[in-house]
């Protein structure tokens, strides 16, 4: 196992900051969570590469050691922890071992679960959740299209009424689940002539007739988490499969963002801690004109402001995840910390495969394909110009 951002890391650095954010219930599940990854997923790692897949027998283990249900009623198979910060140690963990991973679970359990939670019929819930909760059912979520990127209020996908049915035309992009997603929540518009106000939401499932999938997507990193295009052509979607409110989707997607942003910033800070970790444990190890390369001075120097601004801005995350464990976290601090990390990331990142010189260009070693992996950070769940513009007119401006 690689170190995490939950690690104090005191092999490594002689003193951390100790983190206040998290409590002894906490730290247990951190562990059971290192326990399930060490035995059940970084053996495996290469064949999911290999794959661009992660099979279900890792998501079916997952469900049964409950980390797929934390935001889930009991009553419905979930754990109903009642509480972010055991998701952000998720987060953080499986970030830890792989950015794919996190983004694969991350978009089932920390992403799609709040809509199938919070907007959902009674009956949707017996029907959905325990499956959901188990593994058996994997989820993803299609907001980005082909033409709009992170404008989500000028989708094209279409839901016309049919009687009782809708029926559902249009097409998503770069949808992490999407290949093997057995639910997917879409985002349709229903009212084209209320703009952002004219938007629903639906659970699309597989077999649905007109509903397709595309290859899935060659990308430059993260070959774990399979991507792919989703096409929907006259999908006639029951009546009883729409999330939430007819026409009440955009609000829908704007009130949780916050927390999908958030979870993106857990784990991009603890994917950047983890591979600044091993490349501490290198720089000492590696020698260069017969001595070890971390103790050049400009290594050195190097060294001590990416340790220092990841330590600086996991005091904000941290803040953030207090925050929003009490239902307090803005949008706008949640675009900040999402941004800012993304940047960090890649940062520390760049640096990493630096000081690993040549061997930080080879696929074999982790700090390039972590390299690789950490670009996307500043694209995805808004790109980084969305959330400086959020962030600007926050200030007036």
């Amino acid at each position: 196992m690689v170190p995490s951002a939950g690690d104090t890391n005191r092999s490594v650095y002689s003193h951390v900051m100790k983190r206040t954010v998290y409590g002894p219930d906490h730290e247990a599940f951190r562990e059971s969570v290192r326990e399930f990854l060490s035995r059940s997923v970084a053996p495996r790692a290469e064949e999911f590469i290999e794959n661009r897949l992660i099979d279900r027998d890792v998501w079916l283990e997952a469900g049964r050691q409950g980390f797929l249900g934390l935001e889930v009623p009991e009553e419905y198979g979930g754990s109903a922890a009642g509480d972010y910060r055991f998701n952000a140690v998720l987060g953080e963990e499986l970030s830890g071992q792989s950015a794919a991973l996190s983004s694969s679970f991350g978009i089932h359990y920390d992403v799609v679960a709040p809509y199938l939670v919070e907007l959902t019929t009674e009956e949707q819930k017996k029907r959905w959740l325990p499956r959901f909760c188990s593994g058996e059912m994997i989820t993803a979520i299609g907001m980005t299209e082909p033409s709009g990127g992170s404008d989500l209020a000028a989708l094209r996908t279409t839901a016309v009424r049919d009687g009782s049915d809708w029926v559902v035309n249009g097409s998503k992009t770069f949808i992490t689940n999407g290949y093997c997603a057995d639910l997917v929540v879409v985002a349709a518009r229903t009212s084209p002539e209320k703009r952002a106000k004219g938007i629903t939401l639906f659970a699309v499932e597989t077999g649905m007739e007109g509903f397709t999938r595309g290859r899935k997507l060659d990308k430059v990193g993260q070959p774990e988490a399979d991507t792919a295009e989703l096409f929907f052509e006259n999908v006639r979607v029951p009546g009883e499969n729409v999330i939430g409110e007819i026409d009440r989707g955009f609000i829908a997607m704007m009130e949780r963002l916050p927390q999908e942003r958030l979870g993106s910033a857990v784990a991009n800070l603890a994917h950047a801690a983890a591979v600044l970790a091993e490349t501490l444990v290198y720089v000492k190890e590696r020698k260069a004109f017969g001595q070890p390369v971390g103790s050049f001075q400009h290594n050195k120097f190097v060294l001590a402001d990416l340790v220092t601004k990841v330590e600086v801005s996991q005091a904000f995350l941290d803040q953030c995840i207090a925050a929003h464990t009490g239902r307090e976290l803005s949008a706008v601090d949640a675009a900040k910390a999402k941004m800012w990390t993304s940047e960090v990331q890649n940062e520390v990142l760049d640096a990493c495969v630096q000081l690993f010189g040549g061997y930080g260009y080879m696929k074999e070693y982790r700090v390039a394909r972590a390299w690789m992996d950490a670009r996307v950070t500043r694209i995805w769940a808004g790109s980084n110009e969305i959330m400086r513009e959020i962030i600007g007119r926050d200030l007036g401006l």
